[in-house]
């Protein structure tokens, strides 16, 4: 894989990734959890050193497992931020091969789990 095709291969499992972790995240405006974070919030309002943490994560992520995501880095980017925080789906629950499946799962929680919280500057930061 050439640099170029390498860099776009990170930056679509990061782009996903990203987009994952905002629908999935709520604001906890409300006692039930408040709206999900893209509903009012997209990557631009992600604080810097949070977004560097979360490409670092998945380029690492992509570096440990290229050969079981086989080219399919969006997929693997949404099924990364969903198994490594544990939603109930994601690598293992049937849309990827089953060797692939187990090692890519167990790659993900070995990560442990990362929440996104709207600061009081109205930023997106993780924990």
């Amino acid at each position: 894989m050439s640099s170029r095709e390498e860099n776009e291969s990170v930056q679509e499992f990061f782009n996903s990734y990203v987009e994952t972790a905002l629908w999935s995240s709520t604001d906890e405006s409300t006692d039930s959890g408040g709206e999900p974070l893209d509903e009012n919030f997209d990557a631009d309002d992600i604080d810097k050193k949070t977004l560097d943490e979360m490409m670092k994560d998945c380029k690492n992520f992509i570096e440990e497992n290229d050969s079981d995501i086989d080219g399919e880095y969006g997929r693997a980017g949404h099924d990364f931020w969903l198994t490594r925080n544990r939603h109930g789906a994601g690598f293992w629950d049937g849309d990827w091969p089953g060797p692939e499946a187990k090692r890519l799962t167990s790659s993900a929680h070995d990560y442990g789990s990362f929440d996104l919280y709207v600061g009081d500057d109205g930023k997106i930061y993780g924990s």
